[in-house]
């Protein structure tokens, strides 16, 4: 969620919002949305390595800081497109379902940044603050969820064992696509990188290839990968994103924040160079562990974390972000009814009729693109965000808010 500092292609969506409302494009939480998969990590950069990354004091570039959370029992203003959000769950969902989520987004309104020490959070637990990178950097915070650098249960999900399941195939696929040039003419934005100089600063190492971006399934890439489209759909993972991912060889991310704690982050390790022998690490808070094909992995990346790839050859993942499990159906919903105004604003019209029409468009944009009577009938889609402005179109989102672009309501 995540969703959240949310939209790649943001310029053209805000000028719809400004001829709504005028008034609010100045400082709005809403022109700090999410990053895309593209370019996820604001201000990083890949650089190149030819040794593994240390995890001494000297070498963690982090903020330390911590942050209080401030008052947010005023309501925002009608006036404010912010507002009109509100003002709209709040006709929706029971305002004591939703209290998290309304006092999440009146914290974006003020423009705050949730910075917190997690390390009692962790098992073992880490006491040392000064030396611990057990660290949440969070714009798009909700209060009250755990902050757990790695969920070691995360094969008690049956989305993510009947991914497991699905490894081969989702890997004999991926490899015989990437291998025919041809065939990849066929996709959408295939392998992109970071469209604007900001987001391509932290280098040309990390590239992706979008299968779902925020709860719209990109119908070309689908069709490009129809065993893992399906194998993503049937499974009934909670995704908002889905998103092949590649690393280049001897590169590596320095420790970053994704600024969003009510999502988190699920891998699906399809090709590591020497599999099994450490060459291609994830370190999240004080601990690393290395991908291993096949094996699904889940963690916290509001936690600072960064990667390494100290192979000689491409490292390649099946990418999510998935919601919370501490999030209730509710509170859910309302995240999404969040994302589908920002790519919908004329949901929050007060004509029935334009609302219906609305409605039937947040719905057909999310349903998936595939015949689902073949090889199954399907077991539900991911959810998610809902807010893909132009399929596959990753840039990052200029923000004109105080803080700039790339923090804000789900990065």
């Amino acid at each position: 969620m995540f969703l959240l500092t949310y939209i790649s292609s943001l310029i053209g969506i805000c000028d719809a919002y400004i001829a709504l409302d005028p008034s609010w494009h100045s400082g709005s939480p809403i022109l700090r949305l999410i990053p895309s998969p593209t370019q996820r990590v604001q201000g990083v950069s890949i650089r190149s390595s030819s040794s593994p990354l240390k995890l001494s004091a000297s070498s963690l570039d982090i903020d330390r800081s911590v942050t209080t959370i401030p008052d947010t029992s005023t309501p925002l203003s009608s006036r404010t497109f912010a507002g009109q959000i509100e003002q709209a769950l709040l006709r929706r969902f029971e305002p004591s379902s939703i209290s998290r989520i309304l006092q999440s987004w009146r914290l974006l309104d003020k423009d705050y940044e949730h910075r917190e020490f997690v390390g009692n959070q962790q098992s073992p637990p880490a006491t040392d603050a000064s030396t611990s990178r057990c660290y949440q950097h969070a714009p798009s915070f909700v209060p009250g969820l755990k902050a757990v650098a790695w969920w070691d249960n995360v094969d008690e999900f049956p989305w993510a064992a009947s991914l497991s399941n699905s490894y081969k195939a989702i890997r004999e696929e991926f490899l015989s696509v990437v291998s025919n040039p041809e065939k990849l003419q066929e996709g959408n934005n295939i392998w992109a990188g970071a469209l604007t100089t900001d987001a391509a600063s932290y280098g040309e190492g990390w590239k992706t290839l979008v299968l779902l971006n925020r709860g719209q399934w990109d119908e070309a890439n689908a069709n490009l990968f129809p065993v893992t489209s399906r194998a993503i759909h049937e499974s009934g993972v909670p995704a908002a994103e889905a998103f092949f991912a590649s690393m280049k060889p001897h590169t590596s991310i320095k420790p970053h924040s994704d600024f969003t704690n009510f999502v988190l982050t699920s891998h699906l390790p399809l090709v590591i160079p020497e599999n099994g022998n450490n060459k291609c690490r994830l370190s999240v808070g004080d601990e690393t562990r290395q991908w291993l094909e096949g094996n699904v992995m889940m963690f916290d990346t509001s936690i600072y974390h960064d990667a390494i790839n100290d192979s000689d050859e491409m490292r390649y993942i099946l990418m999510f972000r998935v919601w919370h499990p501490d999030l209730t159906k509710e509170e859910k919903e309302a995240l999404q009814f969040i994302y589908d105004c920002l790519e919908i604003p004329e949901l929050l019209s007060d004509d029935p009729g334009t609302v219906f029409v609305a409605e039937q468009r947040a719905r057909i944009a999310k349903e998936f693109p595939l015949n689902e009577n073949v090889n199954g009938s399907g077991g539900g889609g991911g959810g998610g965000f809902g807010l893909a402005s132009g399929k596959g179109k990753k840039g990052k989102g200029r923000g004109k808010g105080k803080k700039g672009g790339g923090k804000g309501f789900g990065s």
